[in-house]
């Protein structure tokens, strides 16, 4: 482990972006985070526009202006997320937090990746196995009776109701065809039983994952996939909005989604603080390690608007998709009496379905699938690059072995990953993906009282104007300390609502993973402080203290010594630059 008081050895061979646009396009890849969506169903895709509004407001108090902050760290510092925090060293815990949650989505992210993946290569057949005719070739009578293929279903519906008889659930297809990759997904038999077809699905995600880091692990080609990556995938998210656009009941359901609501603003305000919270990765550090490539006059705060504005479009792009496609599904239950779709997934799962209604389904199917299997490798690769980053950074001994470091770690995510082969993984998993957005919501009320209160507003307000040559506005500061915090307290308490209301559905393994995962971890932030406490002595105020806080580039690093005139520095600074010199 590096020594505390172990001067910061920055890495002048670490590249930057070969694009300042690919710092953009990789933030808006955080937003293809998709299981926030999947696992809070309820809390978005019953919400139409107008419940977006809130979003905007969330915006202006605390989005665009903390991402701000998270781009300075990186890019003034030209570091990952846990080098970033030699601004305040005695707080560098929370970079260690921060990569353990990342680490933590990462075990079960794969799974958005092999599902895709499962329905685009079952698209190359004749006949696809949850289209009504492949369904009724593989399953049983009972549940094809109960399924959307059965056009009479109203009429037996009917039949059963004189004797007091409800139908309660409709089946997808496709939901059905995931399900049986599993032994009695039904019960509690083969709880813990690996899927092996789908762990030979992860297995091709892993050595997808794998082979674009033996492709493009430099920043600038890395920087240039992943912008590709994210055009194509947005590229298809819109041909398929337009052929959605032709399922039945779709206008209805993007007329709902139009319509304004006072009961959706109201749901909004309390559900879209969660999406906001996406904005910055899934373990609360990726802005921070992906702005380190930046420029170092790189215009973070007018980038900053340009990625909210664009992560924001892609979620109501997702929103207007999901109202077509749940329409379509409720289709099919106007004429029953007290009946519903089981549409689990349904971005993932329950689409397959409708989409096998279409003209040429086996085509749009691997279109659609396709997108989503982009989304996922793009979330995950953008992680895992971000972990990388960061370890070198801070241990230098590691940038000698990057590439046993890379391989090694998606070996151990691949193995890890495993769990979310068996039924008990699938089913339970949206827990640790809850718990993790109150880890990230308290570190970015912690960011806030390091940054704005322990640096101090009037060096931040300082660097910035430095870096940038434009002021950071007083009043984004109040707003920082006096409105985003409390803002933030109130998420935090309804996040724990959240979390024991998920809690109450899972598991006792369940329950200690995210003890051990993702509520132990939390314990780094006093514990590395108590650490650093040991190894460097002085006075309190001494122990909070930047220190090694310069920019990287000796350009710019002489013009700052200069600039705060040697009184704001340690002497890491001026002996790193005799070195140098």
């Amino acid at each position: 482990m590096a020594y505390a008081s172990k001067p910061f050895s920055p890495d002048l061979n670490r590249g930057n972006w070969e694009k300042p646009t690919d710092y953009i396009f990789a933030c808006f890849g955080l937003a293809l985070k998709l299981d926030i969506f999947v696992a809070s169903y309820y809390f978005f895709f019953n919400m139409g526009i107008f419940g977006m509004v809130p979003y905007l407001m969330y915006m202006v108090i605390f989005l665009v202006p903390i991402m701000v902050i998270h781009s300075y760290m990186g890019q003034f510092s030209s570091s990952g997320f846990i080098s970033a925090f030699r601004l305040s060293p005695v707080c560098k815990g929370m970079g260690y937090v921060s990569l353990i949650l990342t680490i933590t989505l990462l075990i079960y992210y794969a799974i958005f990746a092999a599902v895709p993946l499962l329905f685009m290569l079952n698209s190359f057949r004749p006949t696809l196995p949850w289209s009504c005719e492949g369904f009724k070739s593989w399953q049983n009578d009972t549940i094809v009776k109960l399924s959307i293929c059965n056009v009479t279903i109203a009429e037996h519906v009917a039949k059963e109701s004189e004797n007091e008889t409800y139908i309660s659930e409709i089946y997808v297809p496709s939901i059905v065809y995931f399900q049986s990759h599993f032994e009695s997904f039904e019960n509690d038999i083969g709880d813990y039983d690996i899927s092996w077809h789908l762990s030979g699905l992860f297995a091709l995600v892993w050595a997808m994952i794998a082979f674009v880091f033996y492709k493009f692990s430099e920043p600038a080609k890395f920087g240039k996939c992943i912008r590709y990556m994210v055009i194509g995938t947005v590229a298809l998210l819109l041909a398929c909005f337009v052929r959605f656009l032709f399922l039945p009941g779709a206008h209805l359901g993007l007329k709902n989604y139009m319509t304004p609501s006072i009961e959706e603003f109201v749901v909004g305000v309390s559900s879209t603080f969660i999406m906001a919270l996406q904005a910055f990765g899934a373990g609360w550090g990726s802005v921070i390690a992906l702005s380190s490539f930046n420029g170092f006059k790189t215009n973070i705060m007018s980038y900053s608007w340009i990625i909210s504005f664009g992560q924001i479009f892609i979620y109501i792009m997702f929103g207007m998709v999901s109202f077509m496609l749940g329409h379509y599904l409720k289709g099919f239950t106007e004429p029953l009496f007290e009946a519903h779709v089981i549409n689990d997934w349904m971005l993932f799962l329950a689409t397959a379905s409708a989409l096998s209604s279409l003209g040429w389904p086996n085509l749009w199917t691997f279109i659609y699938y396709t997108m989503l299997l982009m989304a996922a490798l793009i979330v995950i690769t953008t992680q895992i690059f971000t972990i990388l980053q960061s370890l070198f950074d801070e241990f230098e001994q590691l940038r000698a072995k990057k590439q046993e470091v890379t391989f090694g770690l998606i070996g151990g995510l691949a193995v890890c990953s495993l769990f979310l082969c068996t039924k008990h993984g699938v089913v339970y998993f949206a827990t640790l993906s809850i718990d993790a957005i109150f880890s990230q919501t308290l570190l970015h009320l912690l960011l806030l009282l390091v940054i704005l209160w322990v640096y101090g507003r009037e060096r931040f307000q300082r660097d910035i104007k430095f870096m940038l040559g434009q002021p950071f506005a007083s009043w984004k500061v109040f707003i920082l300390r006096y409105v985003a915090p409390p803002t933030l307290v109130i998420c935090l308490v309804l996040e724990i609502e959240m979390c024991l209301g998920e809690h109450s559905y899972a598991s006792a393994v369940i329950h200690v993973m995210a003890i051990i995962l993702l509520g132990l971890p939390i314990l780094a932030i006093p514990g590395y402080g108590i650490y650093y406490f040991r190894q460097r002595p002085g006075s309190l105020s001494a122990l909070f203290r930047a220190t090694d806080w310069y920019p990287v580039e000796m350009e710019y690093r002489l013009q700052y010594g200069e600039l705060v005139q040697h009184s704001d520095m340690t002497h890491q600074l001026f002996d790193g630059t005799e070195e140098v010199n």
